[in-house]
């Protein structure tokens, strides 16, 4: 198999799983963010909690592969990130690592106030989150200061001592990260109205219908926007060398990352999946059929992540100070050996993960209602 096209394949199977873990850790992450407003009693809560808790450490799983993934496939772009981006990567996993013990001690004292205190912990972990990796998804888009030397080694040129995490709040930074935030409460909401009925169920789906009206109007502002800000178009760039990103010539352009749209209208499709699957979410949830709209709502995110993907293609990590330090997907990857190894491994254990994910949903499935809580006080979180 070609070096170029293993290249594709692998920036392929990052964006999908970058989209599993927005859509599985996004619905349990939505319904944390919901759970103190939706649920109006403590057994509402309960229910909204438990709707998630047997499985939301295992959706966990997709933000490490991810990583993992990451660091295997792309080196460069790892080492990049999480050097430039490491505090706001801190503060992902800092909040993170909130949601465990919301989990679990949140039901350990019939207190209302230590129950209180653990639902808006619960809130934060499940909040921040998708927030801050949407302004991270700004700001590569806008570029990050950073070059590489002749001898590869990396170097931060952010003149601001505070680019580590305030830098990064830019209007356009912001805007993307309250997109990632809307559409997987959206998504949390979906979740609910599947595993809730009644005055909860009702509360769901308003809560579902507010914020996937806001992400659409979010995601078309975005759009907007990336027509004013600058591209990167990368020229002498060989998709079959070997990884050296020093080897290409970039040029920035204002409105360059709507090249690939004008260059491949089929391209287009993509952005309109965003639309399109946020819309019928919308419509299928007010109709009652949550099912149905929890599919159309993944496939909303899915149009949405992979929009952010095809507007930069083949760039992942641009550098707004030094644009030839560029990283892209023919020169920021692992070798061609590696690449191969571990396609193998993923067309291995893939289906055998989605299998099993699979077969812990099904299990899972069907209502919680308030009476099913307090009938199993000591079973349930």
């Amino acid at each position: 198999m070609e070096y170029a096209i293993l290249r594709v394949i692998w920036w392929v199977l990052v964006a999908v799983l970058m989209i599993g873990l927005m859509i599985m850790d996004g619905h349990d992450m939505g319904v944390g963010t919901l759970s103190p407003f939706v649920g109006k009693t403590d057994s509402e809560r309960r229910a909204a909690i438990n709707s998630v808790a047997p499985h939301w450490d295992g959706n966990q799983v997709w933000f490490i592969t991810g990583g993992g993934a990451v660091f295997a496939a792309w080196p460069l772009v790892y080492a990049a990130s999480f050097s430039m981006l490491y505090i706001a990567i801190l503060a992902v996993l800092w909040t993170l690592f909130l949601r465990a013990p919301a989990f679990d001690y949140r039901s350990k004292i019939e207190n209302p106030k230590w129950r209180a205190t653990w639902d808006w912990v619960l809130f934060v972990g499940s909040a921040v989150p998708p927030l801050l990796f949407g302004v991270a998804v700004g700001n590569v888009m806008l570029g990050i200061p950073f070059h590489f030397d002749d001898s590869m080694r990396l170097t931060s040129d952010a003149s601001n001592p505070l680019f580590g995490f305030l830098g990064l709040l830019s209007p356009f930074a912001l805007l993307c990260g309250l997109v990632s935030f809307c559409m997987t409460a959206a998504h949390g909401g979906v979740y609910l109205s599947i595993r809730t009925e009644g005055a909860m169920q009702a509360r769901a789906k308003k809560a579902a219908a507010i914020f996937s009206i806001l992400a659409i109007v979010l995601f078309a502002v975005g759009g907007l926007m990336v027509g004013h800000i600058n591209g990167y178009i990368a020229t002498n760039l060989d998709p079959n060398a070997a990884s050296d990103p020093l080897m290409k010539t970039v040029e920035v352009v204002k409105g360059a990352w709507l090249n690939n749209y004008k260059l491949y209208p089929i391209t287009m499709l993509v952005p309109a999946l965003g639309f399109i699957g946020l819309l019928f979410s919308l419509i299928f949830n007010v109709k009652g059929k949550s099912g149905i709209a929890f599919i159309f709502s993944g496939v909303g995110m899915a149009g949405i992540i992979l929009t952010a993907g095809v507007s930069m293609f083949p760039f992942i990590m641009p550098s707004s100070s030094n644009p030839v330090s560029s990283l892209t997907a023919f020169d920021a990857t692992s070798s061609e050996h590696t690449l191969l190894l571990m396609l193998v491994a993923a067309l291995i254990f893939t289906p055998i993960i989605l299998t099993y994910t699979s077969w812990v949903y099904k299990i899972m499935r069907g209502k919680l209602t308030t009476a099913r809580i307090e009938e199993n006080s000591h079973t349930m979180y």
